[in-house]
């Protein structure tokens, strides 16, 4: 029974939304925002850069093998006045990169909703989603 109970835990931790799965500081963000690579549709605006380190001056990309990638959200209140529709669009962002964060390599994200995301049901926040991970994927292809 025990063994069971470990392959369980083992399991769902893997799929977890860890801390280090997200950009936390100010700094990661501004670095995604100077020079990203574009993702976007009708619904979702999504920003990417290759996930790097700072080695005192000079910058080296990190070891891509251990690393995953990392999520930040903009849901700004401009483009969801309530705080129920930013909130349901930042929970269906983090299910999804938790869902899909196997397929993307070693980037940091920042996902930005347009003001036509509030109206959109889950299934085509999604949708989007699903596409734009897929096309990050196949551009920063190791």
């Amino acid at each position: 029974m025990r063994n069971n109970k470990s392959c369980f835990t083992d399991k769902f931790s893997r799929q977890a939304f860890l801390r280090q799965h997200r950009l936390l500081s100010a700094d990661e963000f501004s670095r995604v925002f100077k020079k990203p690579f574009r993702s976007s549709d009708r619904y979702l605006t999504i920003l990417a850069v290759v996930r790097e380190k700072s080695g005192g001056d000079n910058i080296e990309i990190e070891n891509t093998d251990r690393l995953s990638a990392r999520l930040g959200l903009a849901i700004s209140k401009k483009n969801a006045k309530r705080a129920v529709d930013r909130n349901r669009i930042k929970r269906l962002i983090r299910e999804s990169f938790r869902q899909n964060k196997h397929k993307l390599p070693a980037i940091d994200l920042v996902v930005m909703a347009k003001p036509i995301t509030k109206n959109a049901d889950n299934a085509q926040i999604f949708q989007s989603l699903e596409a734009h991970w897929n096309k990050l994927a196949r551009n920063f292809k190791a």
